[in-house]
C-alpha cells in the first residue's frame, strides 16, 4: 500500500483564531454518560463538541478494513497509520470521521468487532499520538466541549472547567444495552455487560500511556441515581461560576 498522511481536522475554519475560547472537557469510564451529556452541553452553550470515543472508533475500523477484520494490534505503528485513507474533518457541530471519502455512519462505529477492538488499538502509542494531534487541531471557536478518557489529563491539561463522570457498573451496563437498542436486559445479560465494562475499565485504567484518571480540580459527578437535568445544571453552574 502507499504511503500517505491521514487529514486531521478540515473542514472548518477556525474563525475566532487568535481569541480565547472556553474548553470544557467531560471524562469518564464507558457508559457514565459523558458523550450524551457532553453533546448537551455544548447545544446550550453554543459549543462545538468533539466525541473522542468517536475519533477511536473511527481509527479502530480503518484499522479492521486495512486487516481484512483480523486486528494485530502488534502490527499498528505510525506507518500503517499512514495508509489509512482516514479523513477527521468537522462540521458546524463537531468532527466527521471520513474513510475513502465517505462519511462513516455511527452504526459502523458502534459495531460489535469495532466495540470488541477499541480498547486495545486505544492503548497503541502510534494511535494515541496521532489522535492527540487530531483533537488538538481541530477549531476551538466558538468553544469546545471534549468528552473521553484523558481529555482534562492530557489533550486539555488547560482546560477552563473540567468533569469527571461516573456511575455504578451494573447501571453502565444496562446504558450500553439499551444503547443498542435492548429495552428490556434481562439480568444476566446485564451482569455479563458489566463485566465487559470491568474489564474495559481496567485495561483503561492500568494502561501506561494515558490512563484513565479524574483530573485535577475536576467536579464529580456520580449519575447513578442522578437525572440528567441536575447534571447538566451541576456542569453549567461549574461553567458560569469558572467565568
Amino acid at each position: 500500500m502507499t504511503e500517505r498522511s491521514p487529514r486531521l481536522a478540515a473542514g472548518l475554519p477556525d474563525a475566532g483564531q487568535g481569541r480565547r475560547s472556553l474548553v470544557i472537557t467531560i471524562d469518564g469510564p464507558a457508559g457514565s454518560g459523558k458523550s450524551t451529556t457532553a453533546q448537551e452541553v455544548a447545544r446550550r452553550l453554543g459549543l462545538l463538541h468533539l466525541d473522542s470515543g468517536a475519533l477511536y472508533r473511527g481509527i479502530t475500523l480503518a484499522l479492521l478494513r486495512a486487516f481484512d477484520g483480523d486486528l494485530p494490534v502488534d502490527r499498528v505503528d505510525a506507518a500503517r497509520i499512514g495508509t489509512l485513507e482516514l479523513e477527521v474533518a468537522w462540521d458546524s457541530e463537531g468532527p466527521v470521521i471520513r474513510l475513502a471519502g465517505a462519511r462513516v455512519p455511527d452504526e459502523d462505529l458502534r459495531s460489535d468487532a469495532v466495540t470488541a477492538h477499541v480498547s486495545a488499538v486505544a492503548a497503541v502509542p502510534a494511535v494515541r499520538g496521532w489522535l492527540l494531534g487530531a483533537q488538538r487541531a481541530g477549531p476551538r471557536f466558538p468553544g469546545l466541549v471534549a468528552d473521553g478518557r484523558d481529555m482534562g489529563t492530557v489533550v486539555f491539561p488547560d482546560a477552563d472547567v473540567k468533569v469527571f463522570l461516573e456511575a455504578d457498573t451494573d447501571v453502565r451496563a444496562l446504558r450500553r444495552l439499551r444503547q443498542r437498542g435492548v429495552a428490556d436486559p434481562s439480568p444476566g445479560e446485564v451482569r455479563t455487560e458489566a463485566r465487559k465494562l470491568e474489564a474495559r475499565d481496567a485495561t483503561d485504567a492500568g494502561r501506561e500511556l494515558s490512563p484513565l484518571r479524574v483530573p485535577a480540580g475536576a467536579l464529580v459527578i456520580d449519575t447513578s441515581d442522578l437525572g440528567f437535568e441536575e447534571q447538566i445544571t451541576r456542569i453549567l453552574e461549574r461553567v458560569e461560576a469558572a467565568g
